[in-house]
């Protein structure tokens, strides 16, 4: 349970927003921003982990989220919106050393904070999402109507609000607990989530574990709940309601790499990854400076709490070579 580990809990103003965040631990910091149906949480076993080994571990509840500002304006989600949260933030921390790490949600803002304000960061890391620069053309919602076909991906059918919201608040737990099983590494050959079938909802496809995962506890599942009781689950939807606003907003760095030190961490199981496979092959050009790209096998799309041990070893030895000199 979360009410039993050393965390201090915190909350700031940053510009527009409240920003709720836990932290432990001293030293250089470490951000750490969930993606989606995530919150802090998702990052439990990485803050202690980084805290004993001499970082300040920071993780960010994204507006929307938990205890932080729920705006009601669908616009105020886009992209630039929580990257400056994440910048207010920093500012809030106090320190000029700070590396970024993003899962899901959190990565492609991690990696859009790092585009735009490179000054501000020592280092950048992505799970399950790659680095892909803004587009120069074709606008998200087209090309993935395209991909879906008679479908719709699922991006797609978050697109109306309240639609999903119904769908998943009419049973917040089993809607939870399906959507991750769903998408972990535990389930081969398992339904396609990210298509809906035209008239059906996204959960009609889930299926569920016979016995609770090794890296999800009922109490886990529990924790998840009551943050999206209390939270609802308009501000996270409204994230992938500003896909093509995101477009428009950062037409001015289409094509532009990120030029700070970087990490990636998939898994051979996880959607974005598979997708991104293009992205991952331009490393090269897009991410000059990334030190490594890690696929783990058998990983699905909970990176950090399917495969903790990994992801842990994996971002202190990329914070290890950004502080040479620290002990």
């Amino acid at each position: 349970m979360s009410d039993s580990l050393p965390f201090l809990h915190c909350s700031a103003d940053v510009g527009d927003a409240r920003i709720h965040w836990v932290e432990c631990g001293t030293g250089p910091v470490v951000l750490m921003v969930h993606g989606f149906p995530e919150s802090w949480y998702s990052w439990r076993h990485q803050l202690p982990a980084l805290a004993a080994a001499g970082y300040r571990a920071v993780a960010m509840d994204v507006r929307g989220y938990g205890r932080s500002s729920k705006p009601r304006a669908v616009e105020d989600y886009r992209m630039v919106r929580v990257v400056a949260d994440v910048v207010g933030l920093i500012r809030a921390l106090g320190s000029d050393d700070v590396t970024l790490v993003g899962h899901d949600w959190g990565a492609p803002i991690a990696w859009t904070t790092a585009l735009l304000r490179p000054d501000l960061l020592r280092g950048v890391a992505g799970l399950s999402v790659p680095y892909a620069p803004p587009a120069r053309s074709g606008r998200p919602l087209e090309r993935m109507r395209a991909m879906a076909g008679d479908n719709e991906f699922y991006v797609e059918y978050f697109q109306t609000p309240g639609r999903a919201e119904s769908e998943i608040e009419a049973d917040v737990r089993r809607w939870l607990l399906g959507f991750y099983w769903c998408a972990s590494g535990d389930v081969r050959n398992g339904p396609n989530i990210s298509i809906v079938p035209r008239g059906r909802k996204l959960g009609d496809q889930f299926v569920f574990p016979d016995a609770m995962p090794a890296w999800l506890s009922e109490a886990d599942l529990d924790v998840y709940t009551r943050e999206f009781e209390y939270s609802g689950f308009f501000g996270p939807l409204c994230r992938y309601r500003n896909v093509d606003r995101d477009y428009d907003d950062l037409a001015g760095f289409a094509g532009q790499p990120i030029t700070i030190p970087a990490l990636f961490i998939g898994g051979d199981r996880d959607g974005p990854t598979i997708w991104g496979q293009p992205a991952i092959e331009r490393f090269p050009e897009t991410l000059p400076k990334l030190t490594r790209a890690v696929i783990l096998p058998g990983c699905g799309h909970w990176t950090q709490q399917e495969r903790a041990t990994e992801t842990n070893t994996l971002l202190l030895e990329f914070l290890a070579g950004l502080h040479p000199a620290h002990p």
